[in-house]
């Protein structure tokens, strides 16, 4: 093994006794983190406190199969009896009886403050029960140190020091399948729904629920409308309906309040709209469907990166290690101090209470203001004399194969290319409907509705510019194109290329130039994730749920699956991990018939004693030879007696459908933050009346790189790219294999050179500047 790699064999044979715990409100997701521990403890505190076999060993069997299930099947209780010393002394001996002193709690800012005091309490706690009699000296040495680790289960993501909550992502799909079906009987009979969501203190959900759905209005609490708001947004709502929109969506947080701190409420907003505007309004609260159902893929993901990573961080405690809370920052994983989080969550409140509701967005965190800011963006509509004149014209076209979350990223771009004053041109059907001239102006009420759709609105080919360059050069000079957005997959990272080596015969394209990626296959240098891969994961991970349940009651079965991602394993490996497959066979990741045949064996082991379902999924173009029929044939024939086999090819599916949630907000911000580049960009490079850009930074992708999104000039990703295969060399999520092996019960050993370090709170804000 390398030197500079710190490697731990299978994690959950450390041989650390490691106990969880969800505690407050229930979260989808939290099952992920239960497959690495050795203890669980049901009924949250309550369980800690009363013992008995509320404390049960958890065995790779007990904890297979949870991947799906909605909850916390542990149970979560609020717990009178841990909030006295009393309760906290039984607690503690329970845990020494059973041999825990590391503990994974999952919850929001009350449980973890509780698990802080429990830490710090420990070794007075222990004396008490030495002096009792109720554990010995040597048992109290032994035990002499509690460590804690925290991870957030809240679907309201209502804990600073973390972009997202478990459960929040889930919370969000079924906001959204709401909003999308009453979206359609509202436009039907020209209706204005008012919608409450979850949020008591928290307005993360409403605010990107209503950056999903395109709404009209959004009221949360740490930014109460100002005076007036009422007239406001009637004035909107009319304005809407004149520019013959058939409905109006309102989204209203269930702890919205004025700026003197009065409730909001639905009803309020519905007689409002009736009395002043006459529209048939109705309204819907969702509850607690919210935090019901299936977790999205995101959220599998997101517990089981953070699971591992707080396993790794109790391994690694010494008795002087404060408290920790694991977070995610961007697309990395990062620890801080637990209380620091805590005492900055409970200064929003304190800064709502005090009415200092812009301190309040900014102790949210750089990702919860930038969403407010986006929306600001978008939903408001300046008129013509608040208007910047830069007399730009912007073009912005799909190139590649459709992805869901294209036609948010187009609505954005044009919206904030219009708030910049600029003439916004949409570009039909990629490079080839460039050359032939299909261009228009886009106007800020052509891209309305379009959050929600699927594929791409404007029209996407593959076809790459080369062979065109002296037609699109044309076509640039006749409309006068000043700067290109570009959203698409590979081509269009190949296609940006092409015309930045065509600069030195063509002045036309010597203007602003940036792509956004947006392909299920995530398979573009420079960014971790590109539009459209979420959906495809959600589509996978949703078929394969389904697919399993239909053998449920059967005889044992095995399931292999082939999804899409040309020569790029992501799919198959990040799908593999949200099912709960038994393995992903990958082109990243060379194997041979002995590979096979090994894997054969190992499900056949497991079919014997435990599970009764099996999953296996391939990379569609992972090997020449071992064709999706050819594995399919090899487990049917090796499994004979033992379980039988189906196949099944997901196909378009995968980039089909409507948009996840996450899909639009990232679609959305990348592609604000996009336009907001080409907008100083076009400052920067307008001299004596013209644009004229040609340094190597005017030509750059957008993407997110760990914790932030950053411009990067395409000509300096040419060394990362494998452009035979169409993938980066190096990919980040490759790092997640060993995790899926290890939660199919392989021996491995897995990779902690990347695990967090514990940081603080605002050292982590001063570098996020760019998080989304």
């Amino acid at each position: 093994m390398p030197d500079n790699k710190k490697f731990i064999e299978n994690l959950s044979g450390t041989g650390k006794c490691i106990g969880v715990l969800t505690s407050g409100g229930d979260a989808q997701g939290v099952h992920s983190v239960v497959a690495l521990v050795k203890r669980k403890m049901n009924s949250g505190y309550q369980g800690m406190v009363d013992g008995g076999d509320n404390i049960k060993e958890a065995s790779w069997e007990s904890v297979s199969s949870m991947l799906q299930v909605g909850g916390t099947v542990i149970g979560s209780a609020r717990c009178k009896d841990f909030r006295t010393h009393e309760g906290r002394l039984r607690a503690a001996l329970n845990l020494v009886q059973r041999g825990i002193t590391n503990l994974c709690v999952i919850g929001g800012d009350g449980s973890l403050t509780g698990a802080n005091l429990f830490r710090e309490e420990w070794s007075g706690l222990l004396d008490e029960l030495v002096q009792s009699g109720e554990i010995s000296e040597e048992a109290s040495q032994i035990h002499s140190a509690l460590h804690i680790v925290g991870m957030v289960g809240s679907i309201d993501n209502d804990f600073c020091g973390t972009d997202m909550t478990i459960g929040t992502d889930s919370a969000l799909h079924r906001i959204i399948e709401v909003v999308d079906a009453i979206m359609t009987t509202a436009q039907s009979h020209q209706r204005t729904f008012v919608l409450e969501v979850m949020g008591r203190h928290c307005g993360y959900l409403a605010l990107v629920s209503a950056l999903a759905c395109g709404a009209d209005w959004v009221l949360i609490p740490e930014m109460p409308p100002k005076d007036g708001w009422e007239e406001q947004m009637c004035n909107k709502l009319s304005e809407n309906r004149a520019d013959k929109k058939r409905l109006n969506i309102i989204i209203v947080a269930e702890g919205a309040i004025d700026q003197n701190n009065k409730p909001i409420t639905t009803e309020l907003i519905k007689d409002l709209v009736v009395r002043c505007l006459g529209f048939d309004t109705r309204v819907t609260i969702l509850g607690h469907v919210q935090r019901g159902g299936t977790p999205s893929a995101f959220d599998r993901i997101l517990a089981s990166r953070m699971g591992v990573e707080a396993v790794l961080a109790l391994l690694e405690a010494s008795p002087g290690t404060p408290a920790c809370v694991v977070s995610l920052c961007g697309n990395q994983a990062v620890r801080l101090p637990l209380m620091e989080c805590v005492q900055m969550t409970q200064e929003v409140q304190k800064a709502m209470d005090e009415k200092r509701f812009e301190d309040a967005v900014r102790l949210r965190g750089r990702s919860f203001e930038n969403n407010l800011n986006t929306y600001k963006l978008l939903s408001h509509r300046k008129i013509d004399s608040e208007l910047p004149h830069s007399s730009f014209n912007v073009a912005v076209l799909n190139v590649g194969a459709p992805a869901a979350g294209m036609n948010a990223a187009v609505r954005s771009a044009v919206r904030v290319g219009i708030t910049e004053g600029h003439t916004m041109f949409a570009v039909s059907d990629g490079f080839e409907g460039f050359c032939k001239g299909q261009i228009k102006e886009i106007k800020w009420g052509d891209v309305g509705g379009w959050t929600g759709q699927g594929g791409s609105l404007l029209g996407t080919k593959r076809t790459l510019p080369a062979k065109h360059i002296d037609k699109i050069a044309e076509q640039m000079r006749i409309h006068n194109i000043n700067a290109l957005l570009v959203i698409g997959g590979f081509e269009a990272y190949l296609g940006l290329m092409e015309l930045q080596a065509a600069r030195s015969k063509h002045a036309e394209f010597c203007v602003p130039m940036v792509m956004v990626p947006a392909t299920v296959s995530n398979n573009i240098p420079g960014s971790d994730l590109s539009i459209g891969a979420d959906t495809a994961l959600n589509a996978i991970t949703d078929t394969c749920d389904r697919i399993k349940q239909s053998a449920s009651g059967t005889k044992r079965r095995v399931f292999i699956i082939e999804t899409m991602g040309g020569y790029c394993g992501y799919l198959a490996t990040v799908g593999a991990l949200a099912a709960g497959a038994d393995a992903a066979y990958i082109y990243e990741e060379p194997f041979d018939i002995r590979d096979l045949q090994s894997n054969v064996e190992h499900l056949t082991e497991k079919m014997k004693t435990s599970i009764q379902r099996g999953l296996v999924l391939r990379n569609e173009n992972c090997s020449v030879n071992y064709t999706t029929d050819f594995i399919y044939q090899l487990y049917s024939e090796e499994g004979k007696g033992v379980f039988d086999c189906r196949k099944n090819v997901l196909g378009h599916m995968q980039q089909g459908g409507s948009p996840s949630p996450f899909d639009r907000n990232f679609g959305t911000k990348i592609s604000a933050k996009a336009m907001q580049w080409i907008s100083k960009k076009l400052k920067e490079c307008y001299r004596e009346g013209h644009v004229f850009a040609n340094t190597e930074d005017s030509a750059c992708l957008l993407g997110m790189r760990r914790r932030a999104l950053v411009f990067q000039p395409v000509i300096q990703l040419k060394d990362e790219t494998d452009f035979v295969h169409r993938i980066p060399k190096e990919q980040w999520w490759l790092r997640l294999r060993p995790l899926m092996k290890i939660l199919a019960k392989y021996k491995t050993s897995y990779d902690v050179s990347d695990s967090g370090q514990l940081e603080h709170i605002i050292r982590l804000r001063t570098k996020d500047i760019s998080a989304i």
